[in-house]
């Protein structure tokens, strides 16, 4: 079984949102899975759409690579690999782009937003084709299952419809992939109650935040207007519902207790909160900083020609398939 998601180096680091919506994802089935192959790549081509600056682009996905390895991906398992060093992925979006009907795309959420927001002319042309790359970067691999956000669903869904519809003309090529979806995930409330981490919220907490920043953005969690003396509803507070992702399960139990009970502050739930994100993020953080950027490359150029083997193979099945081989 494949599995299969992305990560879009779209910012200068990442956050406790990406961690869990889609890194300790991956980890954790991957070690459910040990048979299981698990691809990764960098959502660069994706990112294009946001950033134009080179050193930007190199950097953010430098970052974006280090961090993977740093939270704990196994690269005898995982298959970290670039797309733009891959030429499949650009060939099989052209292939699927002259399939796919406008009607089809119309119905995309981001782009029923796009229309809302801005008037039809100001709207890039990537608003539009950005989910048939996407298709392209599943469909090419035969993945399975692909973990994503609830948000992101449409995508697979997307992938899943244009791969039928080749198959349907001419014949079996494309595996239909599932969405993998965490239902946890959207129970979580981050630092201003919102149940998604943004940098566009200001309400994240960043992998490589130093301590400092981390102390600040915690003090800034809003609360309840209950005193001291007051028992208080774990569930109701933001301190505790970020605090329960690093806490073990009698850890858990003993939070709970002391916020049902008298005498517990705000004050000391985030001085508890930051004592154990810092004893989380502190060996990402140690770990990050040891893997140099010659490393990054020697490995996107060893996973490039594993790839690249994958996906010539599944270009020239469809190349036959559609006329273009002579």
């Amino acid at each position: 079984m494949r599995f299969l998601t992305w990560l879009k180096p779209t910012w200068s680091q990442l956050h406790l949102w990406n961690y869990f919506g889609s890194i300790k994802q991956m980890i954790d089935l991957a070690k459910a899975n040990p048979d299981s192959e698990f691809f990764l790549f960098l959502a660069n081509m994706h990112g294009f759409t946001q950033i134009h600056n080179q050193e930007e682009m190199k950097n953010n996905s430098m970052m974006a690579i280090k961090l993977y390895l740093a939270c704990g991906a196994d690269t005898k398992q995982f298959v970290i690999y670039n797309p733009a060093d891959i030429p499949g992925h650009a060939q099989l979006n052209w292939i699927l782009t002259c399939i796919t009907h406008m009607w089809f795309m119309e119905r995309m959420h981001s782009y029923k937003d796009a229309l809302n927001k801005w008037k039809a002319k100001e709207i890039w042309v990537w608003v539009f084709c950005y989910p048939i790359l996407m298709a392209a970067d599943i469909l090419l691999y035969d993945a399975d299952l692909v973990p994503v956000w609830k948000d992101q669903k449409q995508h697979v869904e997307y992938a899943r419809d244009i791969a039928q519809k080749f198959n349907n003309t001419f014949g079996e090529t494309f595996v239909l992939p599932e969405a993998k979806i965490n239902p946890e995930l959207w129970l979580i409330i981050w630092t201003d109650g919102r149940s998604k981490m943004s940098k566009s919220y200001n309400n994240y907490i960043g992998l490589l935040d130093d301590e400092a920043t981390i102390l600040k953005k915690i003090k800034q969690i809003p609360t309840g207007s209950q005193t001291v003396e007051e028992s208080k509803n774990p569930d109701e507070c933001n301190v505790y519902n970020l605090c329960k992702l690093f806490l073990t399960e009698t850890e858990d139990k003993e939070l709970r207790a002391k916020y049902l009970a008298w005498w517990l502050s705000y004050k000391y739930a985030k001085e508890y909160l930051f004592e154990k994100m810092m004893d989380f993020l502190r060996p990402i953080q140690e770990k990050y900083n040891k893997i140099s950027d010659q490393e990054v490359k020697d490995l996107l150029a060893k996973n490039a020609k594993y790839v690249n083997e994958i996906s010539e193979k599944k270009i020239k099945d469809i190349y036959d398939k559609v006329g273009f081989n002579l």
